[in-house]
């Protein structure tokens, strides 16, 4: 019996050692995910690009610029002309147009004329509210970049927090799988409260990586909703696409981008920015370029107010036809000339009650444009807050609380293979590890998200929102 008993030991000993050098293996970070080519596998750039080439609404923006710039013509134009027929002083006793030399058959015309140069008003007025349009599919795009970036990263962090537990769930049984040999053949420490211990943690392993695949589905679908081909099919527009049809299946790329951060002076700048400073670059900002063109074109309608002040005039001709009659010989025609003007002297109930409505309609458009500035330096110190903690938390992470993990993980499992350690110890310790590391993704992760939305304030063009830094070769 006692010679079977010192048999036993070294396999013992052997698989804890196999765990030994698999943790090395896995802590390497050598995996066949890593190893595997990544065809087909989209970007967030491909994302991005997608998602606004397949936007319906800016393609609906377009039509509503075509439609106001069609009506800057036409409300250039005069009013037609009004033609009037009629029969003049027709006797109704014998109905006979040549009983009377009064009796005429009448054409005339009419020509409106608007009020003082409220024609080309309207028309600058038109031409001013079109040229919002291009601001605003550039601010769409902008949006949309940040937008489908934000959930390309969510999905991102949901997938790599998968291969993460992936990566180390191998280890997890293997230490299961000792503690189970090493509890039955009644050798070491090892107690029964480890075998269950191991088998939690599996458990729990497995019903994270649930959780985490149920996000990355959600993100993955709401994602995949922003470029499938319906709307392209309908419209004719954008030519990517290979992902839309994919749904959660979609596979994003492995390697986290590292996105270009606009005006980077700013955010690491001590103190609070002055609110004149941020107004300089957010002053050309497109969604603040559309309300500007909307303040000019709601400053016309003040004009066009004050135009009303003026007569409306109408000129008019008209021709008299009338029949020889055969006492009375040639009978000459007629033709009557006119104009007709209306007085706005009742101006306090409609004329002064509009333009009082026009300065407001300007005054309210303003106050939206400096509401929307406040909001964004309100959103760009708050956003420059959060980059500022992330970047405190990434080099803790990664000067200190990796490195100091591992080798809590690492000097566990050695003091366990040399049976001067703690199961429990080992157990908890590669779970701090791996907590550590998904911890360490979601910092990454969210810090690139800011880093987007900060981006959004200063960009120019929605292309900056996503840029990537250049690798240096």
């Amino acid at each position: 019996m006692k010679i079977m008993m010192q048999c036993i030991q070294p396999k013992i000993k052997d698989l804890k050692i196999i765990v030994f050098l698999a943790v090395i293996l896995l802590s390497s970070g050598l995996t066949l995910n890593d190893l595997e080519a990544a065809p087909g596998r989209l970007s967030l750039q491909a994302a991005v690009r997608a998602a606004q080439e397949n936007d319906p609404w800016l393609v609906q923006n377009k039509h509503s610029q075509d439609a106001v710039e069609s009506m800057s013509v036409a409300v250039g134009t005069l009013p037609d002309p009004t033609v009037s027929l009629g029969l003049a002083n027709f006797p109704t006793d014998t109905l006979d147009i040549n009983q009377e030399p009064m009796t005429q058959v009448k054409i005339g015309v009419t020509q409106m004329i608007p009020r003082g140069d409220s024609l080309e008003i309207k028309q600058q007025q038109l031409k001013m509210m079109g040229s919002q349009f291009p601001y605003q599919r550039e601010d769409r795009r902008a949006v949309t970049a940040v937008t489908v970036g934000r959930l390309w990263l969510d999905a991102y962090k949901a997938q790599e927090s998968i291969a993460l537990i992936e990566e180390d769930r191998p280890l997890f049984e293997q230490l299961a799988d000792v503690a189970e040999s090493s509890y039955s053949t009644a050798l070491g420490k090892t107690r029964q409260q480890d075998i269950v211990r191991a088998q939690l943690e599996l458990t729990r392993l497995d019903d994270r990586l649930t959780m985490l695949q149920q996000k990355k589905e959600m993100f993955v679908e709401e994602l995949s909703g922003w470029f499938r081909d319906y709307f392209r099919q309908e419209y004719g527009v954008g030519e990517t696409a290979e992902y839309e049809d994919e749904g959660a299946a979609l596979r994003l790329e492995k390697t986290l981008p590292e996105v270009v951060m606009l005006k980077e002076d700013l955010y690491t700048a001590e103190g609070k920015i002055e609110a004149a400073e941020l107004y300089q670059y957010f002053s050309m900002h497109p969604s603040i370029q559309a309300i500007e063109q909307k303040i000019e074109a709601s400053k016309l309608s003040i004009d066009l107010a004050r135009e009303n002040y003026k007569p409306m005039w109408g000129v008019s001709a008209s021709y008299g036809y009338r029949d020889d009659g055969s006492a009375m010989g040639d009978r000459a025609d007629f033709v009557s000339l006119g104009i007709s003007f209306d007085l706005p002297v009742f101006t306090k109930n409609r004329q002064d009650k509009e333009l009082q409505s026009a300065v407001s309609q300007t005054e309210a458009v303003k106050t939206g444009k400096w509401a929307l500035v406040r909001k964004m330096i309100a959103g760009f110190e708050k956003n420059r807050a959060r980059l500022k903690r992330f970047d405190e938390r990434q080099r803790l992470y990664n000067k200190q609380l990796l490195p100091q993990m591992h080798e809590q993980a690492e000097a566990s499992l050695t003091a366990y293979t040399n049976d001067d350690g703690d199961f429990a110890e080992v157990v908890r310790a590669r779970i701090a590890e791996l907590n550590a590391r998904i911890a360490a993704l979601d910092i990454e992760v969210e810090r690139q998200k800011t880093i987007v939305q900060l981006n959004y304030y200063f960009m120019k063009t929605a292309d900056e929102i996503i840029a990537e830094k250049l690798t240096s070769q």
